[in-house]
């Protein structure tokens, strides 16, 4: 996802600086653009190193570093344009009673008011300002009509504002601004209080210095829960064995190799997590001795090989109040197989799939599954394994509900 922040000048522009990284950890790429009031507060630079993009200042300019006299071209021209097609969001915070008196009134006498009028992305703005100024018929005015118009007004808070003066104008809490971008991107934030640990990928378990036993998980789907997890709002513990993905940027990584690896990794971040969800295809065998050299051919061979380490087993020993969802990827018997897993494991739930279908599964960007809990079963029919993430996360927010909802009742 990619938004577009408009910092508009207040004394609460300092604040945006880690409304950039807030959003950054929940996946999303920003783009800054900073009215020229803005810009006496804090310097663009300030926001080109922390969004990694180039922040835009003016309308025929070419973003930070560009002066007023910088010479246009075309490209700077309908930068607007390019920009309003490209986002899936407009945030503006904080937003000053200038810029929503040009939202509402539709001016478009800077970059950033030419932008609103271009987009048709959700709008959200927050609102920053002194008391008077917010009280003022004329910005509640202008409120009312952008409100009808469907922007999201994240409302400020009282409190003691820079001009000495109290009541409410101050920027609203950073976390309340992103839940409610988040919400207008569709991505609720209803995993903020959790941490999420999830293993993904394949293992892998040495033969010799050259060869290891391994299996087709690409990783895909525990990279999609992953970066779902944290637009959700949740905090990410990933382990992951051996892919060539790119991690989400918002998780912490925990890279390993073999299944023994993945148990010790697992059971070390197990206290910090309140959720597991354990996509990760471990290796059900390992050679029972490793050659310390490479083995030469020489006919035929036989390679003795021993179980591996069950993790969901040492989880459901180790863990408190976790929720715990397990993954099966089955050829056979799916269901029966899953429910048999789902009880002996004490999960609260199950994700199981058919591998042995084409197309979906293993090296593929879709799959298709049945969540089992004990009072449920959901199918999901071939989507895309992002798609699938959010049905699996969904589940884990109801479990999380029943549960709350249970010990209110205890209580």
């Amino acid at each position: 996802m990619k938004v577009a922040l408009g910092v508009s000048g207040g004394i609460a522009v300092y604040k945006a600086a880690e409304i950039v990284r807030l959003l950054q950890e929940r996946g999303v790429r920003v783009q800054v653009i900073m009215t020229r009031a803005a810009q006496e507060f804090v310097r663009p630079l300030t926001f080109a190193a922390l969004s990694g993009e180039k922040v835009i200042t003016d309308m025929f300019a070419t973003g930070e570093g560009n002066t007023n006299n910088a010479q246009p071209n075309i490209d700077s021209a309908v930068e607007h344009i390019a920009v309003a097609q490209s986002i899936d969001a407009l945030l503006v915070a904080p937003a000053t009673a200038d810029v929503l008196a040009k939202f509402a009134q539709g001016m478009a006498s800077d970059f950033l008011s030419t932008l609103y009028l271009a987009t048709t992305a959700p709008v959200v703005a927050a609102p920053a300002m002194n008391v008077n100024m917010w009280n003022h018929p004329a910005t509640q005015a202008n409120l009312e009509i952008l409100r009808k118009r469907g922007v999201r007004i994240v409302e400020p808070g009282e409190g003691y504002l820079a001009c000495g003066m109290t009541g409410p104008g101050r920027l609203a809490e950073n976390e309340s601004i992103v839940a409610a971008l988040m919400e207008a991107l569709g991505a609720s934030q209803d995993l903020g209080r959790e941490t999420v640990l999830i293993t993904a990928g394949p293992t892998r378990e040495k033969v010799d210095p050259v060869r290891y036993l391994t299996n087709r998980s690409s990783g895909r789907m525990g990279y999609a829960l992953a970066e779902a997890a944290s637009r959700r709002g949740a905090r990410v513990l990933l382990v992951s064995g051996p892919t060539a993905l790119t991690p989400p940027g918002a998780a912490e990584l925990t890279q390993v190799e073999s299944a023994e690896q993945m148990r010790q990794a697992v059971l070390k971040l197990l206290p910090e997590a309140t959720v597991v969800i354990k996509t990760a295809a471990v290796s059900d065998y390992r050679p029972k001795s490793t050659a310390s050299q490479k083995i030469k051919r020489s006919g035929p061979m036989s390679l003795e090989l021993e179980p591996t380490v069950d993790i969901l087993a040492e989880i459901a020993r180790h863990k408190n109040s976790q929720i715990v969802v397990g993954f099966a990827a089955e050829t056979q018997n799916a269901l029966e197989n899953a429910r048999r897993k789902l009880a002996s494991k004490s999960l609260d739930a199950i994700v199981v799939n058919d591998v042995s279908r084409e197309g979906v599964g293993f090296d593929s960007d879709r799959n298709a599954v049945t969540i089992i809990t004990n009072d449920s079963v959901v199918d999901v029919p071939e989507t895309t394994k992002w798609e699938v993430a959010q049905r699996v996360l969904d589940e884990v927010v109801r479990l999380r509900q029943r549960i709350l909802t249970t010990t209110r009742t205890a209580n």
